[in-house]
């Protein structure tokens, strides 16, 4: 444990990472183009079960591709920040698996200089962290409540793409420790995609039954589009707002 710890201290400091925006979602997620040749493969063998996951598949991927697209901007957006031969300001940081994390690693590499952050988990059905991740910057864990700790630690906003139950796990723990003041830094947080989110998480079912309160949906900004997504992340985090 303690180590999990001392070494991405140590290499957070040592690359000059302070400020991150964390990107959750779905590892099963594919791109528009693994999307269609899945489809593609799996109407030429007449195969039906095939056929509908690649159709899955195709409606899903419109996700990876927002994904990827909304962290090259906030890539691009944050290397306009620094100064000469001052470190890239904020990092787009993930579990540095496949799916929309590759998405959103893919995406700052997309960017000439973009360094983004994988924190990897040691599973046995997943690879180590996704090549798109900078290579002095990705790690992996064995406890995920050390990983949690360091995608917290850094965190000067989050993006919750669909995804499963590990992403509702990371997204409702953010949620706990804000509504609970445990956590009390700015912390702008996108729950991007709202036809799938709607089907999942009814906070207005919660509201109805008194389980949350109406001012928790104020720890969320819903979005649709990575324009709108882009504005609002990039608003809250300008830094000419910071306090002097």
């Amino acid at each position: 444990m303690l180590c999990e710890y001392e070494e991405p201290r140590a290499r957070f400091r040592e690359q000059e990472v302070k400020d991150t925006i964390v990107v959750f979602g779905s590892a099963r997620i594919k791109s528009a183009e693994e999307s269609q040749e899945l489809l593609a493969t799996a109407l030429a063998a007449g195969d039906p079960i095939a056929t509908a996951r690649g159709k899955q598949a195709v409606r899903s991927a419109r996700f990876y591709e927002d994904t990827r697209e909304l962290s090259r901007r906030l890539t691009e957006w944050s290397l306009g920040l620094r100064k000469p031969k001052a470190p890239q300001r904020f990092l787009v940081c993930t579990g540095g698996g496949p799916g929309i994390m590759e998405a959103a690693n893919r995406g700052a590499a997309d960017v000439e200089g973009g360094r983004s952050v994988g924190l990897g988990i040691s599973l046995p059905f997943e690879e180590q962290v996704n090549k798109w991740v900078d290579p002095d910057l990705g790690f992996e864990f064995h406890y995920f409540f050390m990983r949690k700790y360091w995608f917290m630690y850094l965190a000067k906003a989050l993006v919750i793409m669909p995804g499963g139950f590990g992403t509702l796990d990371e997204m409702c723990e953010v949620l706990t420790l804000r509504q609970t003041r445990k956590v009390t830094k700015p912390l702008p947080m996108v729950l991007y995609g709202s036809d799938y989110w709607d089907a999942v998480l009814d906070v207005e079912a919660m509201i109805e039954w008194g389980t949350v309160a109406p001012g928790d949906r104020q720890l969320m900004h819903r979005s649709d589009s990575v324009d709108d997504t882009f504005d609002f992340l990039t608003n809250a985090l300008d830094p000419k707002k910071e306090p002097a």
